[in-house]
C-alpha cells in the first residue's frame, strides 16, 4: 500500500493507494507555520476514520512545492513508518527526461504531472494544472518534459482583483448566463471565469502551434468545474498529479 503526500501553495493532499485504486485521499489547507507535529496528528485522524493504520504502509512519496514544509514532513512519515518517502525531484528514475534550462527549479508537482501524462498517452502532452497558479506542462512524444507555462490562477487573480478595488465584492467562480454581464457580479465572473478560459483555450493553441498536435489533460482543484466550460481538454482528471506520484513511486522502490 503507498502513501503519497503533494504539498502545495494552498493545498496538501494526503492519498492512499490500495495496488488497484486511490482508495482514499485527502486535502488540507496549507499552513506553512503549522509544524509537523500538528499535520501528523491530522494525518493519524485521517487514517483512524479509514481504519489504517501506519504498518499497512509499503511505501511513502512526497512532492513539495514548499520547501519550508518538505524536511519536517518527510521527517515525520519516516519517524511513523520506520523509513523515509522518495522525495520527487529531477535527479532520481522518473522515465521521462526533465529536458529544461535548469530541471533543479522544475516544481516536484509539474513532474509528477509529466509522468502520468506521458504514461497515459505516449504521445506530444498538455498538461493544465488549476491551481494556486495555472501552471501548463509540456512533454514531448519523446518522453521528455520541455518546458512550461505558468500563469496566475484563477483563484489568485480574484483575489488579488477584490483585494485591490474598494466596490468589488467576493463571487463565486463559475460562469455569467452571458458574457455581457448586466451588472457587477456577472461582469465579474465574465471577466475572471470567461477571461481565464479564454486565457487557457489561447495558450493551448500557442503551444500546439510550436509543438503539433497533442493531448491535453486538465488537472487540479479547479479542474472539473471549469473543465465542463470548454472543448480543448481531451481528459480531465482530478488526481493527475497523484497518479504520477505512484508511478514515480514503482520507478524508485524503498531500499
Amino acid at each position: 500500500m503507498l502513501l503519497a503526500i503533494d504539498i502545495g501553495n494552498t493545498n496538501i493532499v494526503f492519498g492512499v493507494h490500495d495496488g488497484a485504486q486511490w482508495a482514499h485521499h485527502w486535502r488540507v489547507q496549507t499552513v506553512r507555520e503549522r509544524m509537523p507535529d500538528e499535520y501528523a496528528v491530522m494525518f493519524h485522524n485521517f487514517l483512524r476514520e479509514a481504519g489504517l493504520g501506519l504498518d499497512r504502509f509499503d511505501q511513502t512519496i512526497l512532492s513539495s512545492v514548499v520547501p519550508s514544509l518538505t524536511s519536517g514532513l518527510a521527517e515525520m512519515v519516516a519517524q511513523r513508518t520506520g523509513f523515509r518517502p522518495v522525495v520527487v525531484s529531477h535527479t532520481i528514475n522518473l522515465g521521462i527526461r526533465i529536458d529544461v534550462d535548469y530541471p533543479e527549479t522544475v516544481g516536484s508537482d509539474r513532474i509528477a504531472d509529466a509522468v502520468a501524462a506521458y504514461e497515459r498517452f505516449h504521445t506530444n502532452c498538455i498538461v493544465v494544472d488549476f491551481g494556486t497558479a495555472t501552471a501548463f506542462t509540456i512533454v514531448s512524444g519523446a518522453g521528455e518534459m520541455i518546458g512550461a507555462v505558468i500563469a496566475a490562477g484563477l483563484g489568485t487573480t480574484a483575489d488579488a482583483l477584490v483585494r485591490r478595488t474598494a466596490q468589488l465584492p467576493q463571487i463565486d467562480l463559475v460562469p455569467p448566463p452571458s458574457v455581457i454581464g448586466r451588472n457587477t457580479i456577472h461582469a465579474m465572473q465574465a471577466g475572471l471565469v470567461l477571461g481565464h478560459l479564454a486565457m487557457v483555450e489561447g495558450l493551448v493553441t500557442r503551444i500546439k502551434d510550436e509543438l503539433g498536435s497533442a493531448k491535453v489533460i486538465a488537472t487540479g482543484g479547479l479542474a472539473t468545474a471549469l473543465g465542463a466550460y470548454t472543448d480543448c481538454f481531451d481528459t480531465i482528471d482530478p488526481w493527475l498529479t497523484l497518479d504520477g506520484l505512484r508511478l514515480i513511486a514503482a520507478r524508485n522502490p524503498r531500499v
